[in-house]
């Protein structure tokens, strides 16, 4: 773990994660233990800042391991609202794939639109999906990410 802070640690919630190789990166630059978690075995680098965790595919599995470890000085990396939201709570700093932090201050409206859309769609509305990953969301990211870090250490 990181010397100048041990709780420091980079938790991904890993199975739709499109940043895992610029996760490593970082925490290899920053020396931050990363905790790769999965329903299934995804592959990892072999190096000892990284650990890979697959858990059950029982419903929530992984986000219940990430939640249950959430704390200060950690950072989750997920784009679930609902699992960003168990970690602020517990104090850890939650960042989404395209770099977006989430914060205590917007989580709640995040979490209302979420239903808003869900309610939507049971209703029959074609909404379409996410917007398609793109080169300046890889860049925000690592600018995020880094950013978070840094502050933590």
């Amino acid at each position: 773990m990181s010397a100048l802070n041990p709780s420091r640690r980079i938790l991904v919630d890993a199975d739709a994660c499109p940043v895992k190789d610029e996760i490593y990166k970082v925490a290899w630059r920053l020396e931050v233990p990363v905790t790769i978690v999965s329903n299934s075995p995804i592959r990892v680098p072999a190096h000892p800042l990284i650990d890979r965790v697959v858990v059950s595919d029982g419903f929530d599995a992984a986000d219940d391991w990430i939640a249950e470890r959430a704390a200060p000085g950690a950072v989750v990396v997920t784009a679930d609202i609902l699992l960003a939201d168990r970690c602020l709570k517990a104090g850890a700093s939650v960042l989404s794939p395209v770099g977006k932090p989430f914060a205590t201050s917007s989580i709640g409206s995040a979490i209302a639109t979420r239903a808003i859309m869900a309610d939507l769609r049971a209703g029959g509305e074609q909404l379409g999906g996410p917007s398609a990953f793109s080169k300046s969301d890889r860049s925000r990211f690592l600018q995020a990410l880094d950013t978070m870090l840094v502050r933590l250490k």
